[in-house]
């Protein structure tokens, strides 16, 4: 049995029967030192701390609970929200690993706020990238950021800043639960560049006149750095209805351009997955730019040429958009054969080359073909008329 033991900041005296009994029946404990120092030597078992890549640690757990022996494993707070407990049944599975929580420092915060927990947005920026809160940066949005270490409260505050989120509400709230509890209160503006204790989390109301981002599809194009390969911005959002986003799901962006469909997949639904193959270096390099500015740093981006490209990719897609203007059939046929059960694909083109391609393959392969046809009004002398956009041609595809 592996046993994954909560202890807050207040150390022993906040644990249950259950967890104690837990960690004094261990043989061995694992866990960071800061938790290892929180248990009193009565707990005879073996310590051993984290090494800097927990998870080669974590793979040797089931071998080092063999012949009967008992791991603890000490995580601070819950261990499934956003710890150490969510990453060992991830890689071990369920079975033998049983979950003992504490308060979270989520609860304890929002309790100390007194925000409904209903009403807060939880946000990890555990991986030391602070533009994963871009997303929920929305007025009147409440957010709570679980840190990387004493910079976190500078780096949430410098992301709401440049972004036109200065006037927002900031509060620290520093070891939590333990004998050195400290909450300061500031705004993004204010804070500037000051450190905070190790331990923290930041609480944000986000306030101020930064741009209104939705996470629903169709972004201004603006939102993006482009060259003119884009995916504009009526198009983008029947092009994202028709791949449907769904957290947990990966797509394909093949010829990205600016990266804007799957990023948009990527703000959609969070905890999906995405790539974007791009053979243009210098496109390549601006969707890394674009996923970023725009919170979703996780989009992995492929310099290469389709198909060739996607015999290196990882996994099968549950999506796949071909934007960069369909040149063969045999890439729809690629792009079909690489799909999940129930996958969705999705192309677009703007040629009428590229066109006589989706007919033959809706007329083999059935599916839906759209033409869109959207015009904008624009300044006609003193008047105003209409312009027309080049029309898009859209097949789409779900496999069964």
């Amino acid at each position: 049995m592996i046993t994954v033991v909560g202890i807050g900041a207040d150390g022993w005296p906040s644990l249950g029967e259950e967890a104690r009994a837990a960690v004094l029946a261990a043989d061995l404990l694992v866990g960071g030192q800061r938790q290892l120092d929180l248990v009193p030597e009565t707990a005879s078992g073996e310590r051993r701390p984290w090494p800097k890549q927990i998870t080669t640690l974590v793979d040797e757990l089931p071998a080092l609970a063999g012949d009967g022996r008992e791991v603890a494993v000490l995580a601070s707070g819950d261990p499934l929200l956003h710890g150490v407990g969510a990453t060992i049944l991830r890689r071990l599975g369920g079975e033998g690993v049983r979950i003992i929580p504490a308060v979270s420092s989520f609860a304890l915060a929002c309790a100390r706020l007194r925000w409904p927990a209903d009403g807060v947005e939880l946000v990890s920026a555990t991986s030391r990238i602070p533009e994963v809160v871009v997303p929920a940066l929305q007025p009147g949005r409440r957010l709570m950021v679980l840190g990387f270490g004493a910079r976190t409260a500078a780096e949430v505050a410098r992301v709401a800043r440049e972004r036109g989120f200065e006037a927002s509400r900031l509060v620290v709230l520093e070891e939590l639960g333990g004998a050195a509890e400290r909450i300061v209160e500031s705004t993004a503006g204010g804070w500037e560049d000051r450190d905070a204790a190790p331990l923290q989390l930041v609480a944000l109301e986000v306030r101020g006149d930064g741009p209104l981002l939705g996470r629903s599809p169709g972004l201004p194009d603006d939102a993006y750095e482009h060259d003119g390969q884009i995916t504009k911005r009526d198009v983008r959002a029947v092009t994202l209805a028709a791949l449907v986003p769904v957290a947990g799901q990966l797509l394909w962006d093949i010829g990205a351009g600016s990266g804007s469909v799957a990023i948009e997949w990527l703000r959609a639904a969070p905890g999906a997955r995405a790539v974007a193959i791009e053979r243009d270096v210098a496109r390549a390099q601006r969707i890394a730019a674009n996923a970023l500015a725009l919170g979703v740093p996780s989009l992995e981006v492929v310099h290469g040429s389709a198909p060739e490209a996607l015999d290196d990719l990882a996994g099968r897609p549950d999506a796949i958009f071909v934007g960069g203007g369909v040149s063969s059939y045999g890439l729809l046929m690629r792009c079909m054969g690489a799909l999940a059960p129930g996958g969705r694909l999705v192309a677009n083109v703007v040629t009428v080359e590229g066109e006589t391609l989706l007919a033959r393959a809706h007329e083999e392969h059935g599916g839906r073909l759209t033409r869109l046809a959207i015009a904008h009004a624009e300044p006609l002398g003193r008047f105003t008329g209409w312009r027309p956009a080049m029309p898009i041609t859209q097949w789409e595809l779900r496999v069964p």
